[in-house]
């Protein structure tokens, strides 16, 4: 009785790890897809900062998912202690990072609010220095959703190292409207958006674009967030019993 229990949980353990396994391998041929293709998709991922960053992302948890697949078939078919004992930790470590991410996004979500981007922004923002992380990522940031500032063009004229080093611009180039919202997208009327004429500028905060945008997603990265923390800790439990199973 005792065998068969052990024979079953061992199939159970290699089927569910053989779906990770080809879950990891399809986001691995994806991300590399998408990065090396050479018929035109990849220079429109490139000029777009989160299309860009997400295929890296894509990349990274496929070769993960991967490995992880791999090891627990491994395990579990030969009936390894050796790889099972290296998938648990893996999975565990795993398991730990994404437990702290979720405490700490818990703890300092206070620091996520419209005031404290306002104020950053205000404090650091200097243009068009591309060499200044913190000013480029808000202009891909600005150029990617057609928005302007936390809250809106405003926001600029009281902010005293950007009035400093632009004095003669109320707003900056990212606010300008394009025909395309991307870096090589063509101004719509750019000396006439940086002369403040609203009809040529992106009047709408990003705070709000943003928050619209990914309101929706929230509750579903919630739920799959929850459902992917159960599925990792059945998975080290399965681990555990097949390893003390194990002769």
């Amino acid at each position: 009785m005792e065998g068969d229990c052990l024979s079953c949980m061992k199939y159970l353990m290699f089927v569910f790890n053989f779906f990770i396994f080809l879950g990891g391998t399809c986001l691995l041929g994806v991300g590399i897809w998408v990065i090396v293709d050479p018929t035109g998709f990849r220079e429109i991922v490139a000029t777009n900062p989160l299309l860009f960053t997400g295929a890296y992302i894509m990349l990274a948890m496929g070769a993960m998912l991967f490995l992880l697949g791999f090891l627990g078939c491994c395990g579990a078919i030969r009936e390894n202690k050796c790889l099972l004992l290296f998938f648990f930790m893996f999975i565990l470590l795993i398991f730990l990072a994404e437990l702290s991410a979720a405490i700490l996004a818990f703890i300092f979500r206070e620091n996520l609010t419209r005031e404290f981007f306002t104020k950053e922004l205000k404090k650091h923002y200097q243009g068009n220095n591309e060499s200044d992380i913190f000013s480029s990522t808000w202009n891909s940031v600005m150029i990617t959703f057609g928005c302007c500032g936390v809250n809106g063009p405003e926001d600029f004229k009281s902010a005293p190292r950007f009035q400093l080093l632009y004095s003669h611009d109320a707003f900056p180039d990212a606010c300008c409207r394009r025909d395309i919202q991307s870096r090589d997208g063509v101004f719509v009327g750019k000396e006439n958006c940086l002369m403040g004429k609203e009809i040529y500028q992106n009047r709408q905060g990003c705070y709000t674009v943003i928050l619209n945008s990914s309101e929706a997603y929230v509750y579903l990265a919630g739920a799959l967030a929850i459902g992917v923390l159960a599925i990792e800790l059945f998975a080290m439990i399965f681990a555990m019993c097949l390893f003390r199973g194990i002769q």
